[in-house]
This record gives structure tokens, C-alpha cells and sequence, in this order.
């Protein structure tokens, strides 16, 4: 496989002092999914927006064959996307068209194009026929599956998604499940979620404190018991 993410010896720390990314090395490669797992404050949102850029460490980040740097920044952001957690900080427009559509809007795509992608990344997370219902009025569940086609319509190589299932009930979350495992892109999933882990990612980094302290098969790490309790994870 590819290896599209290359991350070398990445320290992180927050102006009041506290270190959040100690010593990261990792490789991501080409349609992997990868679950990032840890306890709460191990640092797994804040790796996620450093490969957006958005937050800069001490290291070295390498994103599809580019150094992460000012230089870079726009045509990687052009590469990524990020789902929130909270879908509400994602869809702020009138209509789910205008939100999916927002992306490519702002990178001078032609209106007809635009609403070509519009219809295939709504079609790709089973929202169709959704272009002109009101985000505000759409359950969580809804509302998650538009955040992700807001991304796709950006035709991203890779997909960050932050605690995906957070606050969905079952049936949507099945929906998730069943949406990420048909997504044919690089996914890395921040998540306390291992029932989703186990189910979507084919590889696990466990964090603690900053630091990676367990990563491989994800059934392997999973049914570490030892390992697992020693991390909080029931």
C-alpha cells in the first residue's frame, strides 16, 4: 500500500504549558481506516488538527508527498476533510443543498458541476432527495450523514472524522457503521466508540497522555483485556 501520511517525531504543546502529542510517529497508507482510541485528553482530537494544519507542532508531517508547512497548507486542506463531532458546527446554511454545495462553491466549481456533486454525496450517504429540507429541522443522525457529505463533495482523499457516533441512537449508528464501511477513502476515526472501531477500522492507535502506547490489528489491541483496563476501556 501507499503510504500517504507520514508523521516523525510530532510534540505538541498548548500555550498554559501542558503537553498534548509526545514524541508521535505514525504512517497512514492508502484506503486504510485507522482508529485513533484513548482515554479522554490523550490527545486524539488534537493529532487530527494537525494534519489539517490547524494546529502546529514541533516535527514533521508529510501529506501525500507534502511537508506540512505554509507553503503546502491550502492543497493539503483541499486533500482532508474533517467531520465535527457536533454536526451543528458543520452545517450553518438554510438548506442541505446550500451546505454541500458550500465546499465547492468557494474552490470556483460551475454550478452545473456543483450540483452533479451535490447529488453524489448525498447519494453516497443515503440522504438523497435531502437538497431542500432545513438542516436545523433534520435528526443528529441526519445531520452527521450531511456533515460527512459536506467533505465528500470535496472529493477528499482523506476523511478525519472526530468521535463520529457520538450521541446517535442505535439505528443511527448501524447507519454510520454501515455508511463508513461502504466509503472507499482513507478514513482516520477519533473514537471512543471500540464497537465502531472494531467494526470499520482494520488498525487501532491507542494514545495516552500524548503519547502512542499500544497500535496494531484492531482485533488484537481489542482483545488485549490487560491492555484495554489499564487505559480505562471497559
Amino acid at each position: 500500500m501507499e503510504e500517504i501520511i507520514k508523521i516523525s517525531n510530532l510534540n505538541f504543546t498548548y500555550p498554559d504549558g501542558k503537553q498534548v502529542l509526545n514524541d508521535i510517529n505514525l504512517n497512514i497508507y492508502e484506503n486504510e481506516s485507522v482508529g485513533i482510541i484513548g482515554p479522554n485528553g490523550a490527545g486524539k482530537t488534537t493529532l487530527l488538527l494537525h494534519l489539517l494544519g490547524i494546529l502546529r507542532g514541533e516535527g514533521e508531517i508529510n501529506v501525500l508527498g507534502m511537508s506540512m508547512n505554509d507553503g503546502n497548507l491550502k492543497k493539503i486542506r483541499n486533500k482532508i476533510g474533517l467531520v465535527f463531532q457536533d454536526p451543528n458546527d458543520q452545517l450553518f446554511t438554510p438548506t442541505v443543498f446550500d451546505d454541500v454545495a458550500f465546499g465547492p462553491l468557494n474552490l470556483g466549481i460551475s454550478k452545473d458541476i456543483i450540483e452533479q456533486k451535490v447529488k453524489e454525496s448525498l447519494n453516497k450517504v443515503g440522504m438523497s432527495g435531502f437538497e431542500e429540507r432545513f438542516p436545523h429541522h433534520l435528526s443528529f443522525g441526519e445531520k452527521k450523514r450531511i456533515s460527512i457529505a459536506t467533505v465528500l463533495a470535496m472529493e477528499v482523499e482523506i476523511l478525519l472524522l472526530d468521535e463520529p457516533s457520538s450521541n446517535l441512537d442505535p439505528k443511527a449508528r448501524r447507519q454510520l457503521i454501515n455508511l463508513l464501511n461502504n466509503l472507499k477513502i482513507t478514513k482516520i476515526i477519533a473514537a471512543n466508540d471500540l464497537k465502531l472501531a472494531s467494526e470499520v477500522c482494520k488498525r487501532v492507535i491507542l494514545l495516552d497522555e500524548g503519547k502512542i502506547v499500544a497500535g496494531g490489528d484492531t482485533e488484537d489491541i481489542l482483545n488485549n483485556k490487560s491492555l484495554m483496563e489499564r487505559y480505562g476501556f471497559d
